[in-house]
């Protein structure tokens, strides 16, 4: 249920933290299950937001075990979809609750569901595909064995910024495959080899792989194709929507910025954060003409404002 509620305003607020969205192979949204998401993820949680707001059915993810140590915390998490995977680095003690996540996937995929795993096992800020491990091709095999039809789709997201709000993203969708079409299935090693092997091909087509440092191959292969026209009558309700949403965005940048920039999860704190304070902040603002000049105006203030901050991403980038 918390899940389907904060979809909604996720995608209404995708339209400001994200500026510009390139696809590759769109149809890939909607497609049915039983279906594994194998992605890249070089951008902590907001890589399953931003895939989960754009698919049509409900987007179960797998994330650090960890972050599931607190009962109030993993409650939440588990409303919003989130089942808890551990790797050796969580303590080996920790490894046998796999077993569970792992069932709870298989069910998710009897019933026709769909689930995102992020197959490197680890997210870094950059612009390369890391090894694969092995809990991918683990979870397809233990489906296969018992019947279910899975099929892998193949995904990676790529950013043209880890720090920058009104961020371009290019979101590539690959060739789904299911078992019949790995090349050697003859014992399980074998299997997951080639498992790893096909989806690591696909992989590599799908994300961008940049230095770090090129900072010019950066902006140039995530450029916008907008025309200038587009958005230069954007200017003035651009400035105002920077003057409406400063007070909020640069305190709350400035305390993020200190305490996780250096732990790749500075991004998605800030769009979590922002998501979760901007009602408020948008309350707080109406509550002036509400006060002076009654429902009708405070209404239309409440609707108003949003746009300005799209306005202001929209501008940002081409002034």
């Amino acid at each position: 249920m918390l899940y389907q509620l904060l979809k909604i305003p996720a995608r209404l607020a995708f339209r400001i933290y994200v500026r510009n969205l390139r696809l590759k192979n769109p149809d890939a949204l909607n497609m049915k299950g039983p279906l594994l998401i194998a992605a890249n993820h070089p951008n902590s949680f907001l890589d399953a937001i931003i895939i989960a707001t754009l698919f049509r059915k409900p987007v179960y993810s797998l994330a650090r075990g960890d972050a599931f140590s607190n009962r109030l915390t993993s409650t939440l998490l588990r409303a919003l979809n989130i089942l808890p995977v551990y790797r050796m680095r969580e303590g080996a003690e920790n490894l046998s609750q796999n077993y569970s996540t792992f069932e709870a996937c298989r069910e998710i995929f009897r019933k026709n569901g769909i689930v995102l795993i992020f197959s490197e096992g680890l997210c870094i800020n950059e612009w390369k595909l890391r090894p694969l491990m092995k809990g991918t091709a683990r979870l397809a095999i233990s489906s296969w064995e018992e019947g279910i039809p899975l099929t892998i789709l193949p995904a990676a997201i790529n950013y043209h910024s880890f720090t920058r709000f009104g961020k371009h993203v290019h979101l590539h969708f690959g060739k789904a495959f299911t078992q019949s079409d790995l090349e050697d299935t003859n014992g399980y090693g074998k299997t997951i080899l080639s498992f790893n092997r096909k989806l690591d091909n696909e992989l590599r087509q799908l994300v961008i792989e940049i230095d770090d440092s090129d900072h010019a191959s950066i902006r140039r292969v995530f450029a916008s194709e907008k025309p200038g026209w587009q958005t230069s009558w954007l200017t003035i309700p651009a400035v105002i929507g920077w003057l409406l949403h400063a007070p909020l965005y640069y305190p709350l940048k400035k305390i993020v910025y200190r305490k996780a920039i250096h732990s790749g999860h500075y991004d998605s704190i800030m769009v979590g954060a922002l998501f979760l304070l901007y009602p408020i902040y948008l309350a707080s603002i109406t509550l002036i003409p509400y006060a002076f000049c009654g429902t009708a105006l405070a209404a239309g203030v409440l609707m108003c404002i949003p746009l300005l901050a799209y306005a202001y991403v929209q501008w940002k980038e081409r002034y």
